[in-house]
């Protein structure tokens, strides 16, 4: 009897290439994702530290104008920089979320592939049972022929 085969052996290889490949995108995305959130916060950091200098400063009740206009340049220019990154944020959530259902839609192939493999394993077998029951019914029948004879 020859050796198992399945035909869909290239399928199967390919789609576990993919799925390895899906596996790196969604990591690189969470990582861009992580990265994102963490410049966020340092922008934060830097809008309230900016804030409490503006209010040491404030608070001493001498400001000049100049002083005034700089300050409020950095804060709207912070305030930019927020929104952008908070768009940026938002960008990869859904580059994440897009990565993680093609991984999802390739497990799932991978998946029905393995069954089918599986399946035609399984089927393989009970031939190869069956032929070597043939086989041993067949001596078991020559011999019983040539004892009795």
């Amino acid at each position: 009897m020859k050796k198992f085969r399945f035909q869909l052996e290239t399928l199967l290889k390919v789609t576990k290439m993919n799925r390895d490949q899906a596996q790196v995108e969604l990591a690189a995305a969470a990582k861009k994702l992580e990265e994102a959130r963490q410049h966020l916060e340092v922008l934060l950091e830097e809008m309230a530290q900016g804030h409490k200098d503006y209010d040491a400063l404030t608070s001493k009740g001498r400001i000049t104008l100049g002083t005034l206009m700089t300050y409020n340049s950095f804060f709207n220019w912070k305030r930019e920089q927020i929104e952008q990154q908070q768009r940026l944020i938002i960008e990869c959530q859904a580059e994440k979320q897009r990565r993680m259902h093609e991984l999802v839609k390739i497990m799932n192939k991978l998946k029905s592939i393995e069954q089918l493999k599986e399946k035609r394993f399984q089927q393989y077998m009970a031939e190869v049972f069956f032929e070597e029951q043939k086989l041993l019914d067949e001596i078991g029948g020559q011999l019983y022929f040539r004892n009795m004879g």
